[in-house]
């Protein structure tokens, strides 16, 4: 995922596929618990996607805070 299309995202669609992430975060936890899980990559991958989407959407909060004022 590139940053510059989450930053095109909008605050919701940001919510949402932060939201899409943290389930198949849970999904891939499951199969490693579970010795099912193949690309052992895709954990840290998703992990890091969850964070890079967080802090956007942070941003885009405080952008949007300061605006208000």
């Amino acid at each position: 995922m590139k940053v510059e299309d989450v930053r095109q995202m909008t605050p919701d669609q940001l919510t949402e596929k932060i939201t899409e992430l943290k389930k198949e975060q849970f999904n891939l936890r499951f199969q490693k618990a579970t010795g099912q899980l193949e690309n052992t990559s895709r954990v840290r991958q998703v992990r890091r996607d969850i964070a890079r989407l967080s802090t956007i959407a942070t941003e885009k909060r405080a952008a949007g805070a300061k605006k208000g004022k």
